[in-house]
């Protein structure tokens, strides 16, 4: 008795089945009407791509040229720069130099300053080596010229070049470096 219930259960799904299948049908002929429709009333707008511009190369002159890293090159612009220096460089060119000009700037450390016949002096760390410097000496490798001296810091002046390759003046400061503890 079970299997002749299951039958008709069966059968009434599969009859529930196709008249649902039939009723999307003809939802999906009324959908399928509008989009043809719809695609014969609008018109695309599309704007022209424009036609890639043509390349003509072109032979590369240079080639007899002077290298632009090559020595020789350096060699004929230090001559021009000898030639007609700039006022603020001629002046640090022609002095003699101080032995802590031959450092770079980063590798010198205030440790200290003290006061000496009523004039500050700073002391400086280089290389494991401890110097005493006042106002008016130099140091650091772009011709820097100390200004002023605090308790804190040293202020310089130096001379470098810029962007344009013009010689121009800069601030520069070393601060007081705590010991680590």
């Amino acid at each position: 008795m079970y299997v002749h219930n299951d039958r008709r259960s069966g059968w009434a799904l599969l009859l529930l089945f196709a008249v649902l299948l039939g009723a999307c049908s003809a939802d999906q002929e009324e959908l399928s009407q509008w989009m043809e429709q719809q695609r014969r009333e609008v018109k695309p707008n599309v704007t022209a791509l424009t036609p890639p511009k043509k390349f003509t190369p072109q032979p590369y002159t240079a080639v007899s040229g002077v290298e632009p890293f090559s020595t020789q090159k350096l060699t004929v612009a230090l001559k021009q720069e000898a030639r007609q220096p700039n006022s603020l460089l001629a002046a640090e060119i022609n002095r003699r130099k101080e032995p802590l000009e031959a450092y770079p700037l980063d590798s010198m450390r205030m440790v200290g300053s003290v006061m000496r016949g009523g004039r500050p002096y700073a002391l400086l760390r280089v290389d494991n080596l401890l110097y005493q410097v006042k106002a008016g000496d130099y140091l650091g490798q772009n011709y820097g010229k100390i200004m002023k001296i605090s308790e804190t810091e040293v202020e310089l002046r130096e001379i470098v070049q810029d962007a344009a390759g013009e010689w121009i003046e800069r601030a520069s400061a070393l601060q007081l470096q705590e010991p680590a503890r």
